[in-house]
Formats: C-alpha cells, structure tokens, sequence
C-alpha cells in the first residue's frame, strides 16, 4: 500500500512487526489522540481506545479532530477518523482496569491521569505498560523524557505515583513518559508543543517496543 511506502523504507523489514502489533490505548485525549494518530500513520491498525469522555470547546486547543466534534463522543468520532480501530466507550477508573482482561494485548497505553487507575495499571500490566505522566502547565517540549518508572523525576504527579507504589509494595520496572520542566502555573493549562510530544514520544516508544517482540 502507497500511504506506508515511506515508514517500509525506514523500518524495513520490522514494519511486518508493526503491522502485527496488537494495542490497548487508554485516555485519547491530548497526549492519546496524538498517540492514536502516529500508530495508525505508521500502520498499526490493530487498536483499541477506551475513553469516556466528549469533546467541548476547551478541548481544542490541544486534541485530535476535537474542533470537528464539539459534543460528541470522542471514541465514536475517532473511530470515523481511524476506521480499523475497536472503540470502549468507558470510563477508566480502579475497577474498570481490574476487571478488564489485558491478555490478548501486546502493549498497554496509560494515556490517562486517574491516580487509581494508573496504579491498578501498574501493578496488573507493568510488563507491556507505556504510562504518560503530566504533561500539562509546561511550555518546552525538549524536556520531555522517557524512563523506567524509578528514574523519573521532576514531577509531581509522577513522585505521587511513585509514593503509593511504594506504600503497595510495587518495586516493578515499567515504562513512563514525563517532563523534568517545573510546572509553570498551578491551574491545569497545556500546550500542545508538549502534550502533543508526550503522545509522539509514545508512539515512538510503542514502535520500539513491537520492532522488539
């Protein structure tokens, strides 16, 4: 197919790997939604999204297709987008991750900020497990960083998530995707040089992960 000519080119022989790659993506918000778009570009197809939410004005300074679907809900509005997707129309909390089977997934995608669930996710899935720490109140892409959970620093959202990792007896490696940039103001603002990244660095680090397997 012409559209992968290019990402054939680069990945060569792998790009079969990528074709084959089975994914679970939690949260299409603005770090999800950039995520979502950079698999399927590069022909991983074979994907799930689970969110609940729906799309409002406030949402498009930083979310895929967000100005197109004002109200309507994201899942089924990505899923016009991204026609060979599977869509969950849920919400992502500790219950939900607990009962949800993750077997048949090759990688697990954290694009969520549910302190709960992160961590049920953590502890059920740290084996396949990408997770997006805040992305949000940050102005400089550059500091974005990938890193096993243990070695991220610099956030605060992060260093909580660490502390009740600790308090469950969780010493797991996994992965996560964070920013070392202090957090700018205290109200949730976000740009989308950085929020954007967060997704990308997740694609990118999802593709390592498959060309891996």
């Amino acid at each position: 197919m012409a559209r992968y000519t290019r990402t054939r080119l680069l990945f060569g022989n792998d790009f079969e790997r990528l074709q084959n790659g089975k994914i679970i993506l939690l949260g299409v918000g603005g770090v999800g939604s950039f995520c979502l778009d950079c698999l399927y570009r590069n022909g991983i197809t074979d994907i799930t999204i689970v969110d609940f939410d729906t799309y409002d004005q406030t949402n498009q300074n930083r979310q895929m297709w967000s100005e197109l679907h004002e109200h309507e809900i994201k899942v089924e509005a990505l899923k016009e987008h991204y026609p060979e997707i599977k869509i969950i129309h849920k919400r992502i909390d500790e219950e939900w991750v607990k009962n949800f089977n993750f077997d048949e997934y090759d990688l697990v995608l954290d694009a969520i900020d549910d302190t709960k669930a992160k961590l049920a996710l953590a502890q059920k899935c740290y084996k396949k497990l990408i997770s997006s720490f805040g992305s949000a109140k940050r102005v400089d892409p550059t500091k974005v960083q990938v890193a096993d959970i243990w070695k991220s620093y610099g956030d605060k959202f992060g260093s909580k998530i660490r502390y009740e990792l600790r308090k469950r007896k969780f010493s797991k490696k996994y992965k996560v995707i964070f920013s070392s940039e202090e957090a700018q103001i205290k109200e949730k603002g976000s740009f989308m040089g950085v929020t954007a990244t967060f997704g990308l660095t997740m694609c990118a680090e999802a593709i390592k992960m498959l060309r891996k397997k």
